[in-house]
């Protein structure tokens, strides 16, 4: 069993119903199953992550403009990938990055991965997602921390990646006592390397730290040499329905 620091009840199986959010798909020439198994009807999703090279790319991108466009047209957000490379990316580059997704793709939000978590580095976040909620309309911003970072970042995104990594991790992993504050909604989990045997306790572990959205998947990252993020699980069947029907305790 992981263990949990909150003092504070979460909410119960009927009132929480998780969604997918997706980190970020391989090329579109890649991967066109998994692009296209996101547009069946009853997906669960929340929210998918764009990243065309590393962010939007030097000009639009014919193929994952026409992904992009069926996400968009099927209700589902469509969010670009801005790499803060832990906040030593320049701010003009990001927010040039930031107006490419919106000018060429017309995304609805955008995911900061490796984004900071000290406080030291919460004022320029902050100045960074002020801004990019004047490039888009009413834009989904993620903080993706991938770790618990200080709590006054809550107050700047719409939901925060508190937890990215392996299974072996996640699974006696902690949750911040400060998260109980905030509904479920607010917060984002991504594990790799979760076996099929151990998908519902994956679920459970979310469900009782709090996390809303969730993708896990039976890929890894083979040390640091893949990315475990660019394929969809083998279980993706099994999993689309536990998401959509929700765990019981």
């Amino acid at each position: 069993m992981p263990h949990l620091t909150s003092t504070r009840p979460r909410s119960s199986s009927t009132e929480l119903r998780p969604g997918l959010g997706v980190p970020g798909y391989a090329h579109p020439l890649l991967a066109p199953t998994e692009w296209g198994e996101l547009t069946r009807p009853g997906i669960p999703l929340h929210w998918v992550v764009l990243n065309v090279a590393d962010g939007p790319g030097s000009r639009p991108d014919p193929h994952c403009l026409e992904a992009a466009g069926r996400l968009r047209n099927a209700g589902v957000r469509v969010l670009g990938r801005l790499d803060t490379r832990y906040g030593f990316r320049a701010f003009g580059e990001l927010v040039s990055d930031a107006h490419r997704f919106a000018d060429w793709y017309q995304v609805d939000g955008y995911l900061l991965d490796r984004c900071p978590a000290d406080r030291a580095e919460l004022p320029e976040v902050r100045r960074t997602v002020a801004t990019l909620r004047v490039i888009r309309d009413d834009p989904h911003i993620v903080l993706g921390h991938g770790t618990y970072p200080h709590p006054g970042y809550a107050e700047y995104a719409d939901q925060l990646v508190t937890f990215s990594g392996s299974w072996s991790d996640y699974r006696w992993s902690q949750v911040a006592e400060w998260t109980a504050a905030h509904p479920p909604e607010r917060f984002c989990h991504f594990v790799h390397g979760v076996p099929r045997p151990h998908l519902e306790e994956a679920l459970r572990i979310a469900r009782w730290q709090g996390a809303a959205t969730v993708w896990f998947t039976d890929r890894t990252d083979r040390g640091g040499r893949a990315d475990p993020w660019e394929a969809m699980p083998g279980y993706w069947d099994e999993f689309v329905s536990r998401i959509g029907t929700g765990v019981s305790e």
